[in-house]
């Protein structure tokens, strides 16, 4: 452990296991219960590297840690036999709030954003190879073409083996344990297997009907292709990570290292190939199924389902069900229907992203825009997808929509693939009847792309909620020292907005001395007026205690923010607060976050005065506003990378 070390001296100079009662966290700092207080080498622990300060309230004796206080707290649990009474693993509770399709999204956003920037950088590699290749500028032979396709097409191949990593971190287990599970899952050789004839057949017959070319302990393991796959590794990550955690409280320490990894390897990786992989091959199966009965029913309800639910199916993987259905229909009937009505999604997809480019004042989703509308044009959608449209919500949902008006066009006009053609844009020549040449059904291909994209556009400009809380003062220009105005324009600013409508204090002038101290990190407090608090910057909420009295949000540009509703009111447990938003969730600024009673609370005996605070303030510069009172929307802080 990181802070097995730390833990041990911390442990020590409390008095001890046998001087500890229990011990809790709150979001900034560990609260042990001493049996006896004089036992504790206070001043020892003051000094102590990667201790901030000791303080005791409530009967509590607090040592201060700082924002990666819940590592600290696993590891000071472990090393002394404690009883995790508040665990950190609050997931279970927090996962619950909110419906599924939202809890879905900011999981799947969750896990893609350490590697957006590169996910861009690929497809866009991918699509301008692409198009190398229609312009006659390389040929798919030529070394050029081959490295350019290495490149574009490698992260994409062995997504899973990206996605094992960070979907392990998501859920608290261990990273390389992931990766070693998707390893496993695009291992080549097992691909090679398929070649041969198989030993049987399960369920011979019907639409289930598999082949079956190894068996695990006499077990049939229906294989499938995992590369660039989503969904399958996702779910063996969860379950892996549970399965570790319970190895790890069963194993001796002594073993612990390399029996731990090694269980849950030969528990997961045989499970998601049994079990993970037969599902996911079955539902493809049946939607391919489906979609040749839907399409004789009725091309139009076709074209809407399958064009507008595209993107979802190839999230969870379902799509390869349609292929196959697709070249059935080349091979007997000389054209497919079928996969011709998703056409028109890869171009919705890159209107909405043009959308929040022309609309959106967050640089970073600028930056990432830009590939991924060339990426999207291209027919490379993950990008834009997982990047920018899912983790904003309403344009992944416009674009479902746009995506199914198109679907419904290509249907109507009976839209076809004459061929298995590129991907976006260079789809338009598989389209050209070889028969009858150019003709109506073509055309509607150019016209759903249209209809689409401009519907795709027009709903998200207008209703996407881009920006959304987002006032004057998310301008980088000082609204509160005009003073600064005058100083490069160019150099990336952060505007930190107030959550509260209230006083503003000094920090150095409120009761609790970690926080006085700037220790813990730089910015202001604010005495609430009014009980409610709202975001103040747009990102990722890192931290979230269970009592929703402190929350921490780091921001698209790199700043963590602390706000901190009153003082110890960790203790309340939770009474008179109420969240509305869950660790892991992408918020916006003006975003309701938090409800609390402040005459409640005062009548408990604490304060509510209110630290917002920049807590990685060695990366950056924090300028506080100058204003004594302040507003919701109000600029409160500028900070500035160094």
């Amino acid at each position: 452990m990181k802070y097995e070390q730390l833990a041990k001296d911390i442990i020590a100079n409390v008095g001890g296991k046998e001087n500890v009662t229990s011990v809790v966290h709150c979001i900034t700092r560990l609260r042990f219960k001493l049996k006896d207080e004089n036992k504790a080498n206070t001043e020892v622990l003051k000094n102590m590297d990667g201790v901030v300060t000791v303080m005791k309230s409530g009967g509590q004796y607090q040592v201060v840690i700082g924002n990666h206080v819940p590592d600290v707290y696993k590891a000071v649990v472990a090393v002394g036999g404690f009883q995790a009474e508040k665990p950190v693993e609050e997931d279970d509770a927090e996962a619950s709030k909110g419906n599924i399709m939202n809890r879905f999204i900011d999981l799947i956003s969750g896990i893609f954003t350490p590697i957006l920037g590169v996910l861009a950088a690929t497809g866009m590699i991918k699509g301008l190879n692409a198009l190398f290749i229609a312009v006659g500028w390389l040929t798919n032979t030529s070394g050029t073409y081959q490295i350019l396709n290495a490149i574009g097409d490698g992260l994409f191949y062995f997504l899973p083996v990206i996605l094992g990593y960070t979907a392990m971190k998501k859920f608290r287990g261990t990273p390389f344990i992931g990766m070693a599970i998707a390893f496993a899952l695009v291992y080549p050789t097992l691909g090679s297997l398929t070649t041969g004839d198989p030993l049987t057949t399960l369920f011979p017959g019907t639409i289930f009907e598999s082949p079956v070319y190894i068996k695990f302990l006499g077990i049939p393991v229906i294989l499938m292709t995992y590369s660039s796959s989503v969904i399958p590794i996702i779910l063996a990550a969860f379950v892996a990570a549970k399965v570790e955690k319970y190895l790890a409280k069963v194993i001796p320490d002594v073993v612990k290292a390399f029996l731990v990894p090694m269980f849950t390897l030969l528990i997961v990786v045989p499970l998601t190939f049994i079990v993970i992989g037969p599902i996911a091959t079955w539902a493809g199966q049946l939607l391919g199924q489906a979609t040749i009965w839907l399409y004789g029913l009725s091309p139009i309800i076709a074209g809407v389902i399958i064009g507008g639910f595209w993107l979802v199916f190839v999230m969870f993987g379902l799509h390869w069900g349609l292929v196959p259905v697709a070249i059935n229909n080349l091979t007997t009937m000389g054209h497919d229907p079928v996969l011709a009505l998703i056409f028109a999604h890869s171009f919705a997809l890159a209107a909405a992203i043009l959308a929040v480019l022309i609309k959106t004042r967050n640089q970073k989703i600028k930056t990432l825009s830009v590939p991924a509308i060339i990426s999207a044009i291209f027919g490379i959608t993950e990008p834009g997808m997982y990047g920018i449209a899912l983790p904003l919500k309403r344009p992944f949902i416009f674009t479902l929509i746009s995506s199914a008006i198109g679907g419904a066009i290509l249907g109507f006009y009976g839209t076809a693939n004459y061929m298995m053609g590129g991907l976006g844009v260079f789809g338009f020549p598989s389209m050209i009847n070889p028969q009858t040449g150019i003709d109506m059904s073509f055309y509607a291909a150019g016209i759903a792309v249209v209809v689409s994209s401009v519907l795709a556009f027009v709903l998200t400009y207008f209703f996407g909620g881009i920006n959304k809380g987002e006032n004057t003062a998310t301008t980088e220009t000082n609204v509160s020292n005009p003073a600064q105005n005058t100083e490069n324009t160019n150099s990336q600013k952060e505007m930190i907005l107030s959550p509260l409508n209230g006083k503003v204090k000094q920090l150095s002038d409120i009761s609790d001395k970690a926080f006085a101290s700037g220790a813990l990190g730089k910015g202001v407090a604010i005495e609430p007026a009014e009980g409610k608090l709202y975001a103040p910057v747009s990102g990722i909420v890192s931290a979230l205690f269970p009592t929703n009295h402190a929350i921490g949000i780091t921001t698209d540009e790199g700043a963590e923010v602390l706000i901190h509703i009153g003082m110890d009111t960790v203790r309340l447990e939770g009474k008179y607060f109420k969240g509305h938003v869950s660790q892991g969730a992408r918020v916006e600024k003006g975003q309701l976050l938090i409800e609390f009673d402040i005459d409640q609370i005062k009548k408990a005996g604490f304060p509510v005065t209110t630290p917002v605070i920049i807590t990685n303030y060695d990366q950056f510069d924090v300028t506080p506003t100058c204003e004594n009172q302040i507003k919701v929307g109000e600029s409160l802080l500028q900070v500035q990378s160094k």
